[in-house]
């Protein structure tokens, strides 16, 4: 078993517990939260054993061998950096971190501790993208990817009354494309690796933030294009399109269904069955990990959470938005 600990109390770790809960080697024993009463309520809840207020005493804490951390963005590296000096090993959400120094800062640190530290990019890992690598070979010479992650954001309404929300607060590394925006990005990392130049454009808001915008990533044969947005909604797929076929995936954050569109007008459905919840899998892949004495995965490798946060970093330079140090 291996004993987990959450850094944050909001609706993603709520589902991080009902995914780790089907795994037989998940024990959720501990979690962080800067109000002491919010962490307790919330280890009622969950019949943890253990909350804390403070966070530097959960990371000495003995009864612990990973940590969970869903934090703001900006706090993401701090917090990882304290948890692996204490040799717990992190899974941490998506962005990684708040620039791209950070990210080599922690991964020096998983290599000088010797624990485990992942990217919590639940997509890479579910079947339907899996199945995608498996089949993208029959779509023949791949020309083009496009994606779209565009949810409006009710926050946005909160932006626009005089509150300053996580999402829209520049101070911890908050906008739509650190938000959405890095799901259309790590799989295409993933398939394809560094592009060869990006160019971004974007919207900025009062805030200093980027609300949407749109990047172009050369691969040399292989042309990327996608859109983000926190403040409008798109319905498009993702596409793969190739000289052979093109690959259609529903919902690039979390895979539904992945089909191929042939030339000739047929079509075959690679969707894979998908046994249980999105969030399952990321965290069997950072189990397996511990329990093997792997430090990376090899499917979200660090070299990958390297592109993507520098992707990430030189689109908000781009779109004008200014990046935490």
């Amino acid at each position: 078993m291996i004993r987990f600990g959450i850094v944050g109390t909001n609706w993603i770790t709520e589902r991080f517990i009902a995914a780790g809960k089907q795994h037989e080697d998940f024990n959720i024993t501990a979690v962080y939260s800067r109000s002491k009463e919010k962490g307790q309520a919330f280890m009622e809840k969950h019949q943890l054993q253990l909350a804390f207020s403070d966070i530097s005493e959960m990371a000495e804490h003995k009864e612990i061998d990973a940590v969970y951390i869903a934090s703001p963005n900006a706090l993401h590296a701090e917090q990882a950096l304290l948890f692996m000096e204490n040799g717990k090993h992190v899974l941490c959400e998506k962005p990684f971190a708040s620039n791209s120094m950070e990210v080599s800062h922690m991964i020096k640190k998983a290599e000088q501790e010797g624990v485990v530290l992942m990217e919590a990019m639940k997509s890479t890992f579910m079947p339907n993208f899996l199945a995608v690598k498996e089949h993208l070979h029959k779509i023949g010479p791949v020309r083009s990817y496009f994606s779209s992650s565009c949810r409006y954001s009710t926050f946005y309404d909160d932006l626009k009354n005089g509150s300053l929300p996580n999402l829209f607060n520049p101070a911890l590394s908050g906008g739509a494309l650190m938000d959405l925006g890095v799901y259309t990005i790590a799989p295409l990392v993933a398939l394809f690796g560094r592009p060869t130049s990006i160019q971004a454009t974007g919207t900025l808001l009062e805030s200093g933030v980027d609300g949407q915008g749109h990047m172009l990533l050369d691969y040399g044969e292989v042309k990327a294009s996608v859109m983000f947005s926190c403040i409008t909604n798109s319905y498009l797929p993702t596409e793969i399109i190739g000289e052979k076929g093109t690959i259609v995936i529903h919902h690039i954050s979390s895979p539904k269904k992945a089909e191929i569109h042939y030339p000739d007008g047929t079509s075959e459905d690679i969707s894979r069955l998908q046994k249980y919840d999105p969030m399952y899998y990321e965290i069997a892949e950072f189990i397996q990990l511990i329990q093997n004495n792997k430090q990376q995965s090899s499917i979200n490798t660090w070299e990958n959470s390297i592109i993507t946060i520098e992707i990430l970093d030189q689109a908000r330079r781009q779109m004008g938005v200014e990046i935490s140090k």
